[in-house]
């Protein structure tokens, strides 16, 4: 008994010790942030920097990086969802902080020596309000794997809110034995409509649906399918992704099923995939994402080859795997904010997409996703502009995939704004939209300067859906453009036929019909002309 309590009372010293030494190494900091003009508390981001600029992680707040690669920006930024005392060393520190792509950043630079209790708190000026005028944003595109299911809760409830984020669809998909880590697939409606309720922001589902010859590999393509009633099965096709099974089956019928109970249908990473030329030419897809999970091209591979097509393609995107950038849609839509409203906004064409800039397009007084009607040629009016807590450098106007106008960014207050009025004059069909310079792509050489860097360590883009007008009854048409199609749709359909494991022909017949249905099509369009 007595060596017992010799012992408890060696314990409780060294205890005590341990707990006295740590109370002179770390200061108890409250952190929070608060809007500048209200002081309602806000969620957002920190950043915290000793002397020598080495970045301080507080234990008690969550990573902003959480699944990243070493080395990404993000890990350096920490999420501070509402004020929360952290343990801080006795030193001269900076903190950061930002919320969302509307405020500007707060910086200030505070001195913990020698205190045991600090309170700070850093005010985030919003330069920039698109909720007054309807505008919510989504994540379209998201997925985590290697995390626990906690971990995976407090990511969800804390990242989403912090970024500014009204909605987040998190989607399903499978891949053989690595799907075993998708911690994403083990949420259900239920599950979701507790994340909404938790975090505030509205968690809608959705399944990534997908077929690749290899691994890793191009085939017929990717495709969200968003507020799904059932997951379409199967939820990957073939050997590529699964192991094991054919390549008998396109996208086109999981499209279809889906489109049937109601979802809402997102091609994926840009031009990537070879049905998504008949997709697009078959009024199949409700929009197209773009930098979901890696760049595939620009704008000019994919949204504006189809736009001088006359088709009418929204502009979308998301992150794919983890939230490695601050990638959103803006769209203008009918309250109340619910799923299926903000998904009918999306397929009408009323949305922006951006990691940064925050955009506003109007022409002739008409909105983003609009159809003007004009019975002969004229001028139109167009009012255009920009803001961005970083300096996207210019507001550029787009016509039929052409530059017709540019305007620079000019420093106001702690961000950064462009403005664009002037008059166009029209004597054909054309569709314009607004955009901010686009992202690098290492094999274009007119994509070869590299933009400003976002916190996340990504080039900033933003462009709007377009604005159409049509002249006489007639949309945009471009014969050049409707020939490249046609080519790669042919050449695809006969790299199917090279690549394609079948059962028999009843399954490739099944599989190239979807391309031959389109290539019959374009081709009678081209031969009019």
């Amino acid at each position: 008994m007595r060596k017992s309590a010799v012992g408890l009372t060696v314990f409780a010293v060294a205890v005590m010790f341990l707990c006295g030494s740590r109370a002179q190494e770390e200061c108890l900091v409250k952190l929070s942030i608060v809007d500048s003009s209200s002081g309602r508390a806000l969620s957002g981001l920190v950043r915290i920097k000793d002397a020598e600029g080495k970045v301080i992680r507080p234990a008690q707040l969550m990573s902003r990086g959480m699944g990243l690669k070493d080395g990404e920006p993000l890990l350096d930024w920490s999420v501070l969802p509402k004020a929360t005392t952290v343990e801080l060393p006795h030193r001269k520190l900076t903190v950061e902080a930002i919320g969302g792509l509307e405020t500007e950043a707060s910086k200030i630079s505070i001195d913990l020596t020698g205190k045991s209790k600090a309170d700070v708190r850093l005010s985030l000026l919003t330069f920039h309000n698109p909720r007054e005028a309807g505008w919510r944003s989504a994540n379209t595109h998201l997925h985590l794997m290697k995390i626990s299911r906690d971990d995976c809760d407090r990511y969800l409830q804390e990242i989403p809110k912090a970024d500014g984020l009204d909605m987040v669809f998190l989607s399903y998909l499978e891949r053989a034995v690595a799907d075993r880590e998708y911690t994403s697939n083990r949420y259900t409606d239920d599950d979701l409509d507790g994340l909404t309720k938790a975090s505030g922001v509205v968690f809608g589902n959705g399944e990534e649906h997908r077929h690749n010859f290899a691994g890793f590999g191009q085939g017929y393509g990717h495709v969200m399918l968003l507020d799904i009633q059932k997951l379409i099965q199967p939820v990957s096709i073939g050997p590529g992704i699964m192991k094991e099974g054919t390549d008998g089956l396109p996208l086109r019928r999981g499209i279809e099923t889906a489109r049937r109970d109601g979802a809402k249908v997102i091609w994926c990473h840009n031009n990537w995939g070879m049905e998504s030329l008949p997709s697009w030419l078959d009024k199949k897809i409700h929009a197209q994402n773009i930098f979901d999970g890696g760049t595939h091209g620009s704008f000019k591979d994919s949204f504006y080859r189809y736009l001088n097509l006359g088709l009418h393609v929204p502009f979308s995107t998301g992150t794919d795997w983890f939230m490695y950038d601050f990638s959103r849609v803006y769209v203008q839509m009918e309250e109340p904010l619910t799923v299926k409203n903000w998904l009918n906004g999306l397929a009408a064409g009323r949305n922006y997409i951006t990691n940064g800039p925050l955009l506003e397009l109007t022409v002739n007084g008409k909105d983003i996703g609009s159809t003007i009607r004009m019975t002969k040629s004229g001028e139109l009016q167009v009012n255009a502009s920009g803001a961005g807590r970083l300096d996207f450098r210019e507001l550029q106007v787009v016509v039929n995939g052409k530059v017709v106008k540019r305007q620079s960014t000019q420093k106001v207050g702690g961000h950064f704004e462009a403005k664009l009025q002037f008059k166009l004059l029209v004597d054909e069909p054309v569709w314009l939209a607004l955009r901010t310079p686009p992202p690098m792509v290492k094999d274009d050489p007119e994509l070869q300067t590299r933009g400003t860097l976002n916190e996340a360590g990504r080039e900033l883009f933003g462009h709007t859906s377009p604005i159409y007008v049509n002249v006489d009854g007639s949309g945009v048409w471009d014969q050049t453009t409707a020939k490249q199609i046609l080519a790669e749709m042919q050449a695809n359909h006969k790299a199917i036929v090279e690549n394609g494991k079948f059962e028999d022909a009843q399954a490739k017949a099944r599989v190239l019909d979807v391309h031959g249905t389109a290539i019959d099509t374009l081709k009678a369009r081209i031969e009019q002309d």
